[in-house]
């Protein structure tokens, strides 16, 4: 009985640092996600101001 509580432990302890390790990695991962929504945003209100007033659809090509 008593090896088995222990290795019952043993397991609850893996699996303790188990989760706390992943929990680590998702919380990078959101970051990141954060990041690069910051970045999209950024990137898309750069081409707004820079394509306001005319479309990619009504712009010829330079070589025309």
């Amino acid at each position: 009985m008593e090896k088995r509580i222990t290795d019952l432990e043993i397991k609850y302890s893996h699996l303790e640092e188990f989760i706390y390790q992943m929990n680590k990695v998702v919380a990078e991962q959101q970051s990141r996600i954060e990041r690069l929504e910051r970045e999209l945003k950024d990137q898309r209100d750069r081409m707004e101001l820079q394509g306001s007033g005319s479309t990619l659809e009504n712009t010829k090509p330079p070589h025309y």
